[in-house]
């Protein structure tokens, strides 16, 4: 098996090396990962410049690009070897609830899914940015979740969201299949100025727990769980096309 592996926390990241070393233990695997840190550039491509890219010290291919980029790039026209499958991460940091909409790690396996391979995105649960953090322990989860594909593949219109608590392997409970769950909205921007007096914004943090009972990816790693959510493509609103289309039948000039 041949799997293609991505970030958005760029290609020196702990988690991202974390991850090819777990995944090298069953099966080739092939980075190509930003050049610095991509999070929350969503499933954005770079369409007003080319990209280059290049091989790093570490043996990664390092492109100046988005997470998108990078999956894109590699299976269209960079890799001689397709890939049989797509991991992206391992994420420092959440990617639970909406943040599936901002996150750079879930746009490269959303990248891999659109271009017809079934996908993992992995993000380790942090709560602070500092200190040690178990990555170690997201790998292994991923090397298990590889083993049972291998066993019994995926489909190729399946995305797993994957979200691992920070514990050590021996305190997760288990695994739980979840929905996303849902947050609160997000904090204010953060006011400051720059050197010369002028008005900079920084985007404030994400809105805490909101929708997060029993059944959410919220509840399952707050209770040192696995939550392992699929995801699908279509953002349709099935349930809702009947009564839109009885709205769209009423006189639009009223």
């Amino acid at each position: 098996m041949h799997i293609l592996l991505s970030n958005d926390d760029g290609y020196a990241a702990d988690g991202l090396s974390s991850l090819a070393a777990a995944l090298r233990q069953a099966a080739q695997v092939t980075v190509v990962a930003p050049e610095r840190n991509r999070s929350g550039a969503s499933n954005s491509l770079t369409l007003d410049r080319p990209l280059r890219a290049s091989r790093a010290s570490n043996g990664f291919i390092k492109v100046d690009g988005t997470p998108t980029d990078c999956v894109h790039l590699a299976i269209t026209g960079l890799l001689d070897q397709e890939p049989d499958m797509v991991f992206a991460g391992i994420n420092h940091g959440a990617n639970m609830g909406d943040d599936v909409l901002y996150s750079g790690t879930v746009a490269a396996a959303t990248e891999g899914r659109f271009l017809g391979y079934p996908a993992i995105a992995i993000s380790l649960a942090t709560v602070t940015q500092d200190g040690k953090h178990h990555f170690d322990t997201a790998a292994a989860v991923a090397l298990q979740l590889l083993t049972r594909i291998q066993r019994q593949p995926l489909t190729g219109d399946l995305i797993l969201n994957v979200n691992v608590p920070d514990v050590p392997l021996a305190d997760v409970r288990g695994y739980q299949a979840t929905r996303l769950g849902q947050r609160h909205k997000a904090e204010p921007v953060i006011k400051s100025h720059d050197p010369r007096g002028n008005n900079i914004y920084w985007v404030g943090p994400a809105g805490p727990e909101a929708d997060a009972g029993p059944g959410t990816d919220f509840y399952a790693v707050r209770n040192n769980y696995v939550s392992v959510t699929p995801l699908q493509i279509d953002l349709t609103r099935h349930e809702g096309l009947q009564s839109l289309g009885q709205w769209l039948q009423g006189n639009m000039t009223q």
